[in-house]
């Protein structure tokens, strides 16, 4: 018997009987809690935040490693310098 794995990158296409089906099935939210009104007040930041242009100098070292990991480096060295940020205490107003 062969198996067969789906791949989540590459889902199978419905038919057209399919999808009419699943577009006639109401979905249940019954499930989902309320949100309150301290979710919203919290929930104006926007995410995720604007990005900036910048020109930044490291170590040849460093940029072969980053780089030696694969596409998308500058998106890895955001997030290291973001878990930097984060594990930090806040810094008092100015």
């Amino acid at each position: 018997m062969k198996r067969y794995r789906l791949d989540p990158q590459k889902p199978r296409k419905l038919t057209p009987a399919e999808a009419r089906r699943l577009d006639a099935m109401p979905i249940d939210y019954s499930g989902i809690p309320r949100l309150g009104e301290e979710f919203f007040q919290k929930a104006t930041a926007a995410w995720p935040p604007a990005k900036k242009q910048l020109t930044i100098r490291l170590d040849a070292d460093v940029l072969d490693w980053l780089r030696g990991h694969g596409r998308g480096y500058q998106t890895r060295i955001n997030r290291i310098l973001r878990v930097a940020m984060e594990s930090q205490p806040p810094s008092p107003a100015r």
